[in-house]
């Protein structure tokens, strides 16, 4: 018997909207990079890119538990010497909640062209509103 492999123009892709508010971080994340992958379909197939899309809503309303805010710090490097930056994820989820979402799920996606093909299907709103009513999404609760 041999082991089915989806083929990329077979795979049907769905749109999905999940709301953020009042979610834990890393579960929300978590959730969302499964969906992403495809690894929640039983077509899964690990070389081509089975995953839904995804639009997160209410992303400045996501929680994290703990001294998270005050003690955990979203690292970059700017390229030049002594260009190390850190901003505190208070400040992350004040400025900026999508990128602070954003980073969180790609951390959690393969390193690998594939994975960049598949954040590529995330779409993420600090608000309630989304401009994506024309494909239909379907309303996930995570």
């Amino acid at each position: 018997m041999k082991s089915y492999m989806a083929k990329p123009n077979e795979v049907e892709k769905k749109w999905f909207v999940v709301d953020a508010e009042g979610k834990t971080l890393g579960r929300l994340c978590t959730e969302i990079a499964k969906i992403l992958t495809g690894k929640n379909k039983p077509e899964y197939t690990p070389h081509v890119d089975t995953g839904d899309f995804v639009i997160i809503v209410n992303a400045e309303k996501v929680e994290l538990t703990g001294k998270k805010l005050d003690q955990q710090f979203y690292t970059y490097h700017t390229g030049h010497p002594g260009g190390l930056k850190q901003v505190p994820f208070r400040r992350m989820l004040a400025e900026k909640p999508e990128k602070l979402l954003f980073n969180s799920v790609k951390g959690m996606l393969p390193k690998t062209r594939l994975g960049r093909q598949m954040i590529k299907k995330l779409k993420i709103y600090a608000g309630p509103n989304h401009n994506h009513e024309a494909q239909k999404p379907e309303v996930l609760d995570i």
